[in-house]
């Protein structure tokens, strides 16, 4: 649920808003198709780390060249900390919602809290502070409902899907596959796995290798629910989005603070609130996510110690890779950068990145050196080969155009 309900961060929101704002409707359908490819490919990456005992870099570490590692991490750290500075922005923007402090005085003590949470919280800790935030993702459904949308508009934009070659539709639709099959959950979802066996005392490489059927099992289900939890939810803000801005003509939306607040006269004050509420604790549920899957890979990559249960002075490198993460990203808040845009940009690196690895995944969840057994049956193969050609061809259409 933690992993799906990050995939929601401020920058999907934000490109979800955008899509629904400036085409209404028409991209609805995309919740449907990438439902079943988002799940596939979190599953083989809880798979990989639940195999192999390792996360996503330290597999590609030990069995493929540096060639292929370091631009995969590179790729990673730059489009997290990017996405990370974005995220913090929305976070202070929402809250300037709430209360009567301008948006940048409330960068600074944001990105501290984060940092502070990460640094000296353990992992269950962690895991209890950023489940009970999933909550905040319900206010977007409310804010839909509250817009009061067409639902036959809504319906039938749902089932039959809506092509152009236009290259804002194209670029939306780059942005919207690549924050929902986001590359900072692919390291994520393998470490996490890790972090979680070795919470229950497999405290070695050896322990930790090999998965039963019924763990495996238990894997699908849970990223099954967390991806449907993430796609519902992006599904409902396209829709409030486009039942209250695209319809008033609200078209080009200027900063995050704009979506929530052009809502209010449109579908009332209630859909205001809760679409700032779910802004500030997505936000707060993803930061720690997209910086930690950065340190995680960098770690990994380098073979330095990476557990959120070690102490700062326990992995200094792997803590140092946090901090200098959400430093970059909150310098990036006052570049004057448009809240709005980069947001919705970070999306789109992060449709360019991901392809690639997508392919990487597909690699090694079939590579039986490190998969042994577990790997991918046939089915699997077909809708994880799918999401990299969707992805390929979602981002050279863009690019052409």
């Amino acid at each position: 649920m933690i992993t799906g309900a990050a995939d929601d961060d401020p920058s999907g929101i934000a490109t979800y808003s955008i899509a629904g704002a400036s085409l209404g409707f028409t991209t609805l359908w995309t919740a449907l198709v990438t439902l079943p490819l988002m799940s596939v490919v979190q599953f083989l990456c809880a798979k990989i780390g639940m195999v192999s005992g390792m996360g996503l870099a330290a597999v590609l570490r030990n069995h493929y060249s540096r060639w292929l590692l370091y631009p995969a991490v590179l790729g990673l750290l730059i489009a997290n900390t990017i996405n990370a500075g974005t995220d913090i922005g929305a976070i202070a923007a929402g809250l300037n919602l709430f209360l009567p402090i301008p948006a940048a005085y409330m960068i600074v003590p944001v990105a501290l809290v984060i940092v502070m949470v990460q640094f000296w919280g353990s992992y269950r800790f962690m895991v209890r502070i950023l489940k009970w935030l999933t909550l905040a993702l319900f206010a977007y459904i409310g804010a839909a409902f509250l817009a009061r949308p067409r639902w036959s508009e809504v319906l039938k934009a749902t089932v039959v899907p809506h092509l152009s070659l236009d290259r804002t539709y194209l670029t939306t639709l780059v942005a919207i596959f690549g924050t929902t099959i986001s590359p900072y959950l692919f390291f994520w979802q393998a470490s996490q796995e890790v972090e979680e066996e070795i919470s229950m005392g497999r405290k070695s490489l050896k322990q930790r290798q090999g998965a039963t059927y019924r763990e495996l099992k238990n894997a699908l289900l849970d990223t099954d629910v967390g991806m449907f939890l993430c796609n519902v939810v992006f599904y409902f803000v396209i829709v409030s989005a486009a039942a209250t801005l695209h319809r008033a003509g609200i078209t080009n939306i200027q900063s995050a603070a704009d979506a929530a607040i052009a809502l209010e006269p449109l579908a009332g004050s209630a859909a205001k609130y809760l679409f700032a509420l779910g802004l500030i604790g997505v936000g707060f549920l993803a930061v720690p996510v997209l910086t930690g899957s950065a340190a995680y890979a960098v770690a990994e990559a380098f073979e330095w110690e990476c557990k959120l249960d070690d102490k700062p002075h326990e992995a200094k490198a792997f803590y140092a890779v946090i901090a200098a993460s959400t430093l970059v990203g909150v310098l990036i808040n006052f570049t004057g950068v448009n809240a709005i845009s980069a947001l919705f940009w970070t999306a789109v690196i992060n449709g360019l990145v991901s392809p690639p690895l997508l392919v990487i995944i597909m690699l090694v969840s079939n590579n039986k050196t490190v998969m042994g057994r577990n790997v991918n049956g046939t089915v699997t193969n077909i809708f994880g080969w799918l999401a990299a050609v969707v992805m390929f061809a979602a981002a050279a259409g863009m690019l052409l155009t």
